[in-house]
């Protein structure tokens, strides 16, 4: 298997802070990843790794086969939107392609100037006086005339409304059909995750918590309701994700790569958000009394 991005023991040290420690990642090529943390978990950081725009302290990253920083033809094969969708404010959108062919040696003229077009977007007006929504669909546009075979972008509709986040993920998977490229997602909005994406990473405190195919995830996940148990009564094979207790009541959601067959279970399945939530509310390095052995695709 092919992996667009592979990490061990990738570390990155600010002073006395660690923004990313010790974490390991393999994920195939040809998906839109979803990546999903809690704030503070390190997803910028690994992005801004595997574009090439820090070193790592310790440990290795590689993307697409070779090191991010392995010049300008490795970095010619990744594109990025950053968080804020930075452009040139004073720069015009006509510039801003001009810029991108003179930095670009594979650079698409003709998919750049038919997206602003399609955009309805004028090639004379300055970058500063679009709306956020225009102005990250500037920044896609940039990224994927550059003929990437991996996009990265990280919260790139975390700051727009509803029908620019709409729009913008419109234009994404547009973009994934025609040119069949690997994406990496990181946002915090699940919704739109799962309107996209088709593979799930959630980091916790540097560590993967948990990665494969969606529709796989969601299979492999039951929510769990009876009368009251404690958790060391359920079979080995299945693996408790989350739990809670009233005086008569228990409620588990578990991994199993089985069938639940105990009648005395209410077994319902799990969104993508109580996937993502359970996973972000358990400890970094958790103890785990179940774990079933399940075949997770990396």
């Amino acid at each position: 298997m092919s992996f667009v991005i592979e990490a061990s023991g990738l570390s990155k040290q600010y002073g006395r802070r660690w923004a990313l420690r010790d974490c390991a990642l393999a994920i195939p090529e040809g998906k839109v990843v979803g990546l999903v943390g809690p704030n503070g978990a390190g997803k910028t950081t690994l992005l801004h790794l595997a574009v090439g725009l820090l070193a790592p302290t310790s440990g290795s990253i590689r993307v697409l086969g070779a090191s991010p920083a392995d010049g300008p033809a490795q970095l010619g094969r990744v594109g990025f939107v950053a968080q804020d969708t930075p452009v040139y404010t004073r720069l015009s959108v006509g510039r801003h392609l001009r810029m991108g062919a003179w930095l670009n040696p594979n650079w698409d003229k003709e998919t750049a100037e038919g997206r602003i077009e399609q955009l309805g977007l004028d090639p004379r007006q300055r970058a500063g006086t679009l709306s956020g929504g225009q102005r990250a669909q500037l920044a896609l546009t940039l990224a994927i005339a550059k003929r990437p075979e991996c996009l990265v972008l990280d919260e790139p509709v975390a700051s727009l409304d509803p029908v620019a986040r709409r729009d913008f993920l419109s234009s994404l998977m547009e973009i994934v059909a025609a040119q069949g490229i690997s994406v990496v997602l990181s946002s915090h909005l699940v919704a739109d995750l799962e309107r996209v994406c088709d593979y799930l990473v959630v980091l916790v405190a540097s560590k993967v918590q948990v990665a494969g195919e969606v529709s796989e995830l969601l299979s492999s996940h039951h929510r769990l309701s009876g009368a009251r148990r404690d958790a060391g009564s359920l079979p080995a094979n299945q693996e408790v994700i989350e739990e809670s207790h009233t005086d008569r009541q228990s409620t588990f959601l578990v991994r199993t790569s089985d069938p639940v067959h105990d009648p005395a279970w209410t077994v319902r399945p799990v969104t993508l958000d109580d996937l993502v939530i359970a996973y972000m509310s358990r400890p970094a390095d958790p103890e785990r009394t179940h774990r079933p052995q399940l075949k997770v695709t990396s």
